[in-house]
């Protein structure tokens, strides 16, 4: 049975056409009217009409970045898009006369990596992806933990250092404030501004001013060899680790797998987390670390993770 597979991010919607094995076999893509909740609708509804020309796809699958309740049919709430106890699933049906379950978008994710991707064998595992923010997903004994109102898995609001950094939600020193591209990026400008001589070969790199240092220059410098870039993006990496280290005291994963830009700039990251996260793992010596991998599904595992739920789960 095919299904589709809609991503909603801040800036664009991505659609495909999925098949049993994860295979995407057409691909679709528009703006995110992002304040427009008709008009985002109606985009999704475009979307699934232009792919149902080609293919017989039976169910819909959405990836929405936000709250979603625990029958995965309405956004209770999204930082980024204007959805606040919102019946997205009711309304798209309404709109394409085809079943839909609505999932959040690192829920979706995970799934992708546990079904086709790097959790394939496993029963228990955890996923951290390391994007602009930080999202997670937790699948114990081959399924996705939702919790009682659906909104498990935020491991980005996990506090990581009381009365630490500032974080989106409200409160301080949130997990995502330290393992995050946003993280990244922050202490890459606070300390080449601060005059760490390591970092002046980045500072360069961005013109001389620290504001012009962004993620990917700090990416492409490490890769390149720099000192400085690659010290950065191994106190990132020990961040995750440590906060890997924390969650296997709750989840016991027997793997977790990082996905997201920040864990595909080389080999820094996810070194550097392995090596935290065996240093600081509670009874280290008794039960090993889990193995912490990186993702293969790339962008697309959004999609195709909310497709197949979309296929199971009707």
């Amino acid at each position: 049975m095919l299904a589709i597979g809609i991503d909603i991010g801040g800036t664009k919607i991505a659609a495909g056409v999925v098949d049993e094995n994860g295979r995407v076999l057409e691909t679709k893509r528009q703006p995110t009217p992002a304040q427009d909740t008709a008009a985002l609708e109606e985009t999704v509804a475009h979307l699934v009409r232009e792919l149902r020309r080609s293919h017989d796809a039976k169910a819909v699958g959405i990836g929405a970045a936000g709250f979603v309740d625990s029958a995965r049919r309405n956004v209770i709430f999204s930082a980024n898009l204007a959805w606040r106890n919102h019946p997205l699933a009711e309304n798209v049906e309404n709109l394409v006369d085809l079943p839909v379950v609505v999932e959040n978008d690192a829920n979706a994710a995970g799934w992708a990596e546990y079904r086709f991707g790097a959790g394939q064998g496993c029963k228990n595992m955890l996923t951290m992806t390391l994007g602009t923010g930080l999202g997670g997903a937790v699948i114990i004994n081959g399924g996705l933990v939702r919790g009682a109102g659906g909104f498990a898995a935020e491991i980005a609001h996990v506090c990581a250092v009381p009365d630490g950094h500032p974080c989106g939600c409200g409160q301080r020193g949130c997990l995502e404030q330290y393992t995050s591209g946003r993280a990244l990026v922050r202490e890459a400008r606070t300390q080449a501004a601060a005059g760490e001589e390591d970092l002046a070969p980045l500072l360069a790199a961005a013109g001389g001013s620290a504001p012009g240092i962004d993620g990917p220059l700090v990416s492409a410098l490490a890769a390149q060899g720099d000192a400085g870039s690659i010290r950065l993006l191994r106190e990132l990496g020990a961040w995750v680790g440590h906060g890997a280290a924390s969650l296997s005291a709750v989840l016991d994963p027997e793997m977790i797998v990082l996905g997201g830009g920040v864990s595909e700039s080389g080999p820094h990251v996810i070194e550097a987390a392995r090596k935290a996260c065996a240093e600081k793992i509670t009874a280290a010596a008794y039960r090993g670390s889990p193995r912490i991998e990186l993702a293969q599904m790339g962008n697309g595992a959004g999609l195709v993770g909310a497709a197949d739920l979309a296929r199971t789960e009707n």
